[in-house]
């Protein structure tokens, strides 16, 4: 049996890599000149998993292919600029990461981040839709609860979407529940396994610590007040980043840890589990992040939510009006798409 929530390990590549076929996948990164995409793809060069790494941007994209191109591992780099390259970057793609979008700045809440980022996000899986429909597509762009609302949307338009090749990535959250609960109990962060489930803003975002391994338990106060830091911890880097930007280096940590799941799974790995913002049957929302199962073509198992706490049930069900309000934003934006 494989834990509900198992720690993956990010593999950093070395000169004596396996060159087998099922290793040989091509990667996009859609957004890869920005603070998320540089440090994302440069772990993604890193990966064994990864033949092929396809960078894509609407500025700069040569120069960082070019300066990762001069990295000792296999994968081999090439980058596209502006909209007339879109196709080219994805043709053949088996994964697609998309952190394209603007950063949130002091005062913004992912929410204000919409009208521009959505526009984006259509943009770049309409492309996805007509060059690589099987791909599995993994959306980092803010507010997350509306994007994959929209790129499913967008997919469905070319009758292309398979919900279970279609990610939210919440990653980051999971990352910053194990940080923040091993700092408060003296454990190694690497050891320690949080779920986080529902969506990937404010109070959405709903830390199971009651399912944490190893078990853990805090007083009220104490867990109310690391929930909270947990559902703020984004608001937390924008704040001290001082209007210099948003969580960049976690996210692409983040990032390239839950594409090296996938790429695990679609290997034949077994027993791989994430969280993920993903369609759902768990609750009312039609989206909903939970701990997946991972396997070759995507979502094999939904995991569900588990045994909640009394105050965890009370966050589900603080976080299901705003969740649906975001969801059907997010549709409605493709609805009334020209």
């Amino acid at each position: 049996m494989f834990s509900r929530i198992a720690r993956p390990t990010i593999c950093i590549a070395t000169r004596s890599l396996s060159t087998s076929s099922q290793n040989n996948a091509k990667v996009a990164v859609l957004g890869a000149s920005g603070g998320i995409g540089q440090p994302l793809s440069l772990l993604l060069k890193n990966s064994p998993l990864v033949g092929e790494l396809s960078l894509f941007d609407i500025a700069h994209t040569p120069g960082v292919a070019a300066d990762l191109s001069h990295i000792e591992t296999r994968a081999h780099v090439t980058g596209y600029m502006g909209p007339d390259q879109l196709d080219a970057a994805l043709k053949g793609c088996d994964v697609v990461v998309i952190p394209a979008g603007v950063p949130r700045k002091p005062g913004m809440t992912r929410d204000d981040l919409f009208n521009t980022n959505a526009t984006i996000v259509a943009t770049l899986a309409d492309a996805v839709a007509r060059n690589c429909p099987e791909a599995m597509i993994c959306i980092i762009a803010n507010p997350v609860n509306s994007t994959i609302p929209i790129t499913s949307e967008v997919m469905k338009k070319y009758g292309v979407y398979n919900p279970n090749r279609v990610f939210g990535v919440t990653t980051l959250d999971i990352v910053r529940a194990n940080a923040f609960v091993a700092e408060l109990k003296g454990l190694d962060p690497a050891r320690v396994n949080v779920p986080v489930i529902g969506g990937r803003a404010g109070k959405t975002i709903i830390p199971l610590i009651s399912q944490a391994t190893p078990k853990v338990e805090f007083p009220a106060d104490q867990l109310s007040a690391l929930t909270a830091r947990i559902q703020d911890a984004g608001t937390e880097v924008v704040k001290a980043k001082a209007g210099a930007g948003s969580a960049t280096l976690s996210m692409a940590y983040a990032g390239a840890r839950f594409t090296s799941s996938v790429l695990d799974a679609m290997n034949g790995k077994d027993g791989v589990v994430e969280c993920a913002y993903v369609r759902s049957e768990e609750t009312e929302c039609k989206y909903f992040s939970t701990p997946l199962l991972l396997g070759k073509h995507g979502i094999e198992k939904n995991l569900g939510l588990g045994k909640l706490s009394a105050f965890e049930e009370n966050l589900v069900a603080d976080a299901i009006g705003e969740l649906k309000g975001s969801i059907k934003k997010g549709e409605d934006f493709v609805a009334n798409m020209k």
